[in-house]
């Protein structure tokens, strides 16, 4: 009887290793229920989970984390290093070719990085230690610092599928592409795409892989599937109705409360492929009153202390979650938990002083909140709940994924489309990284 796999917090990258199930005996076929529709495709202008896997399906990156989350070599050959640490050199390895059949060369790798760093948190921080990016030949990419910045080449390893043909990384970052030619293991297929209901991705057999053992995200990507489709099932029950009956073989993190019923079918297998889980947060804009004033952000951190309710609310049975009061994941290299204190228990009397010392008045506080996304709406309609108890006169805006996505760009006033909070997740790889600039 054919086998189903189902996991918590995977990407589609490591379903596509899985090499499973054919669906004829000429052609494998991997059909996959992904977490979310895919409605964006450029990866830079969005920070959508699903737009990134996206990416990785179809981009290769420069450099990539290992299991251990230390950047190795993916496009790149190798990288040297000068003494002073100032100049970092990274040559092409040979055989990347764009989906196209175009070669990839240094002069799609600036500006590329260009457009990265303009958008991403984590490319910004870096920016300003750069003094130039140069391409001195088709093969090789230099970066020239104007002092040591340490965490170079992992932040390049953090930029991920962000790497395109030079026309199309020339797109105004604040733009969305259109094109997805890539050079990465498999390649979209545009004439097939139904957003809400399809998403199809073919063998690119240019792909060359690393000759390394695969490791995360890094080392050789074996291309061992013809197609990966992505099922789009917004409906829970009728997902795992689908994956029952074997008519899809992988459901990417479905909602905890149907790990129980799924767990009673013997041909279903229940994995965890993403050890470091996902990091969940409430995002304030900063832009905006109330929020532009630390003390109205400081009183959300008192009013949400308890973070039990949320993941209750979001993922019910506690073997799928833990709390954690680091920025940083517990138990990784950077997790800890110091000064944290303050915000342990929840403090509703300090919280309502510290929006009246912020001024607020009883303003509008336009929350975004979507059903499609299970653990959203669960984790907003806690945060709002809690929000109106001190005192915040919330108005809830639900709307469906690709709304959600959209609004949340936005950088207007209220009144014109604009947003003042809303809640998501991240990979606890890089989600609290990647989101440095929200604080």
């Amino acid at each position: 009887m054919k086998s189903s796999r189902l996991a918590f917090g995977a990407t589609a990258l490591v379903a596509a290793a899985l090499g499973l199930n054919p669906a004829t005996a000429q052609e494998k076929v991997l059909k996959v229920v992904p977490h979310a529709d895919l409605k964006v495709l450029d990866p830079v202008n969005v920070t959508a989970a699903i737009t990134y896997i996206h990416g990785l399906m179809i981009y290769d990156s420069l450099m990539a984390l290992d299991a251990n989350l230390t950047p190795q070599p993916q496009m790149a050959q190798g990288v040297q290093i000068s003494s002073d640490r100032l100049t970092y050199t990274f040559t092409l390895r040979p055989g990347l070719k764009w989906h196209d059949g175009t070669p990839v060369t240094s002069a799609d790798i600036v500006p590329s990085v260009k457009r990265w760093m303009a958008r991403a948190p984590v490319g910004q921080k870096m920016a300003p230690s750069i003094a130039s990016m140069e391409a001195p030949n088709p093969n090789t990419f230099v970066i020239k610092l104007k002092e040591p910045y340490a965490l170079t080449e992992y932040s390049l390893g953090l930029a991920g599928p962000v790497y395109m043909p030079q026309k199309v990384a020339e797109t105004d970052p604040n733009t969305s592409i259109t094109s997805s030619v890539g050079s990465g293991p498999y390649r979209f297929v545009a004439s097939e795409w139904k957003p809400g209901a399809k998403v199809l991705y073919e063998k690119n057999k240019d792909y060359v892989p690393r000759s390394e053992p695969a490791s995360f995200f890094s080392g050789g990507k074996v291309v061992r599937l013809d197609k990966v489709e992505w099922t789009i099932i917004p409906d829970a029950n009728t997902a795992a109705a689908a994956l029952g009956r074997g008519e899809v073989d992988y459901w990417n993190t479905p909602p905890a409360d149907f790990v129980k019923i799924l767990s009673q079918n013997p041909d279903i297998t229940l994995q965890i492929l993403h050890p470091l889980g996902w990091v969940n947060f409430g995002r304030t804009n900063a832009l905006l009153p109330p929020f532009n004033n630390v003390k109205a952000r400081q009183a959300l951190a008192h009013a949400f202390a308890d973070q039990k309710d949320f993941m209750q609310a979001a993922y019910g049975d506690e073997r799928w979650w833990r709390t954690c009061g680091s920025y940083f994941v517990c138990g990784t290299a950077y997790g800890t938990e110091a000064g944290s204190e303050a915000y342990a228990k929840p403090d509703l009397a300090k919280a309502k002083q510290l929006l009246a010392e912020a001024g607020y008045k009883g303003e509008k506080i336009v929350v975004v909140n979507t059903k499609e996304i299970p653990a959203i709406y669960a984790l907003t309609v806690v945060a709002i709940q809690k929000m109106k108890e001190i005192g915040l006169n919330v108005d809830e805006q639900v709307v469906d994924w690709s709304g959600f996505i959209g609004r949340i760009q936005k950088k207007d006033p209220v009144d014109q489309g604009g947003w003042n909070f809303f809640t998501t997740y991240g990979s606890g790889m890089n989600g609290p990284v990647q989101n440095l600039s929200h604080i």
